[in-house]
């Protein structure tokens, strides 16, 4: 497993893309943490082998100079920004909302759509969750050299028992229905997978650590979002208009076709699949503001119509439209 230098962002360093190759729900609850395969380790390792000076060939008289570009930009891959595995996602997450924090900003969200972090209902599941918001809340600490952060739980038995297990934690301990979440010490407070059924309460945190002095708030994964038919439009519209005031500092959801990616400070990109190279991607566009199912669907029809495979990603491309206009239907209420 590699670990991505803390001096900057992930985000810009080239990480080999296989994040759409899933274990089933069934078998997560068996993958302990820590020993996701490491595809990465294998591709560096080929990649800078050439630098090795005991094995170092001497420059062919032929080599140009053109030669030399040709091949720097074909190692310029355009899915560099993209992450290798899911703890490098985490990384990067943690990394890209350090940014913000230090640029100024004082309300982000981490989107982590990936299929692993769906099944929290699984047998086992949950308590790799909690690790993996271990790996966030570290790397946060230590882009940032921030002391005194607050890692707010959904409830009070999951804070109690992560607050035993991890003694050596460096940061506090709070669930969303503490009295008193947050301290007037905490410099960074940050809400863990927060739930739409507790959003009063986190509504009423975000609105405390806006007072004087006013501190960042982070909220990882949050599933505010919920599809239930019976919610009111006043209900909806309040819900929206508090996600507003989020930055999404973070976004990565896999497609069956591509991905959409976002790491602040850059730009919301759309990737499609690279028929040439298996589990590699292609930039198809980037812009400033989220995609929409619209955007998604024109780039696909765009992308689809220069291609020679053009019925098979463009028949993949129409499921994940399906998908992605319920997801957007269901934040729009």
């Amino acid at each position: 497993m590699f670990a991505a230098p803390s001096s900057s962002l992930s985000c810009s360093y080239h990480y080999p893309r296989h994040l759409q190759i899933y274990p089933s729900p069934s078998s997560l609850a068996l993958i302990g943490f820590g020993r996701w395969p490491s595809h990465s380790a294998v591709t560096a390792r080929a990649k800078f082998e050439k630098f090795d000076a005991d094995n170092a060939q001497p420059p062919s008289p032929v080599a140009t100079t053109d030669e030399a570009a040709a091949e720097l930009r074909q190692e310029l891959d355009e899915d560099s920004d993209l992450p290798s595995d899911l703890e490098g996602a985490i990384k990067q997450s943690g990394q890209a909302s350090a940014a913000f924090i230090t640029s100024g900003g004082m309300r982000a969200m981490v989107e982590l759509l990936i299929p692993q972090l769906q099944f929290l209902d699984a047998e086992g599941a949950q308590g790799e969750l909690w690790e993996l918001s271990r790996i966030f809340l570290e790397t946060l600490i230590e882009e940032t050299g921030i002391q005194k952060v607050r890692a707010i739980f959904p409830d009070a038995g999951a804070a109690a028992l992560l607050k035993y297990q991890w003694g050596d934690a460096n940061f506090g301990f709070a669930s969303l229905s503490d009295r008193r979440p947050v301290e007037k010490d905490d410099e960074v407070v940050v809400m863990l997978v927060p739930d739409y059924q507790m959003l009063e309460y986190v509504e009423r945190i975000a609105s405390q650590l806006s007072d004087d002095p006013p501190r960042p708030l982070i909220m990882w994964n949050p599933r505010l979002v919920s599809e239930d038919v019976g919610v009111g439009f006043n209900a909806r519209k309040l819900r929206r208009n508090f996600l507003s005031t989020f930055t999404v500092a973070y976004s990565m959801r896999p497609l069956p076709s591509g991905a959409i990616f976002r790491c602040y400070p850059g730009l919301w990109k759309v990737f499609y699949d690279d028929v040439n190279r298996p589990n590699r991607y292609l930039l198809a566009k980037e812009q400033p503001s989220r995609p929409d199912a619209t955007d998604i669907e024109q780039i696909f029809g765009t992308v689809s119509q220069k291609s020679e495979e053009a019925p098979s990603l463009f028949g993949k491309a129409m499921g994940m439209f399906n998908s992605l206009n319920r997801f957007m239907r269901a934040i729009s209420r």
